[in-house]
């Protein structure tokens, strides 16, 4: 009997090596693969392990990213990295398939945080706008806005405005409409997918910040990583095709940690929302 349990433990064993690799496996060995190159270029206060579990967790949770070719992902997460944003829950990012390419999103809360790094903005945050608040605006010499949210039925969504306290006590205000905002939402590459579906008024309030940018003390630098939204950049392209080229080894990210992460992440960005939002 125990000669015939150890058979059969061989031959699962065998059956289990022989077996093809998941597409995620696939992927998840790539992003392996090319670890030394994401922590080249990120942050010294992000951890690329986790970063790897966490763009692994987004792209093997929906079935369409995991038809994308492997070099726009590896690119996505790379962009993800320069900009020390993490894909996912938290809203800093995403990547969104468009066809059979991954495409870089920067979310509300991505946004938000590139704004604040630039030393110069003391707070910015972004509210929607319904048809049952009591709201009024004006802009010119004098501009001012007031926002009292209807305690009950808010009504139809009418548009979400923008406010940005400077450190040297000055501010800066917009507000746009949800006509205007879905107009821009249709220049987007994923206007029928991804967060524009699934979470609609982060990603208005995304847009009036991202519009606002401009008006902003923000360094080139800044300016320039938030120009990376929606686009696909060569030189990360080119890195990623050239990892991809390479010989696979089997190599496995760890995905133990991956729901401490998120859920790591997303106390961490509750005990900045007050900060944020004052």
């Amino acid at each position: 009997m125990a000669d015939n349990l150890k058979s059969k433990l061989q031959a699962k064993a065998q059956e289990t090596h022989s077996s093809p690799p998941t597409p995620a496996q696939t992927i998840g060995a790539y992003l392996k693969k090319m670890e030394p190159e994401i922590a080249r270029v990120m942050p010294k206060h992000m951890d690329v392990d986790r970063l790897l579990r966490i763009a692994l967790t987004t792209i093997r949770t929906n079935p369409q990213l995991l038809e994308c070719t492997i070099p726009s992902l590896l690119g996505a997460v790379m962009q993800a990295a320069q900009l020390g944003l993490e894909p996912g829950l938290l809203g800093q990012c995403y990547i969104i398939p468009y066809g059979r390419e991954a495409t870089f999103i920067i979310g509300y809360k991505g946004m938000i945080d590139l704004a604040r790094r630039s030393g110069n903005i003391k707070s910015i945050y972004a509210h929607e706008v319904y048809t049952n608040d009591e709201f009024e605006y004006e802009y010119g010499l004098h501009p001012s806005l007031t926002h009292r949210p209807a305690m009950n039925e808010r009504g139809e969504l009418i548009g979400v405005y923008a406010v940005a306290h400077f450190m040297d006590g000055g501010y800066q205000f917009e507000f746009m409409s949800k006509e205007e905002i879905d107009r821009r939402r249709m220049r987007s590459r994923s206007y029928n997918s991804g967060p524009w579906v699934t979470d609609y008024e982060e990603m208005a309030k995304k847009t009036v910040i991202r519009h606002m940018f401009k008006y902003l003390p923000l360094s080139v630098e800044i300016m320039r990583s938030a120009a990376q939204d929606e686009t696909v950049r060569p030189d990360v392209t080119e890195d990623a095709i050239s990892v991809y080229n390479r010989p696979l080894e089997a190599q496995v990210i760890s995905m133990e940690d991956e729901q401490a992460d998120e859920q790591n992440g997303s106390r961490q960005n509750k005990g900045r929302k007050n900060e944020t939002d004052t």
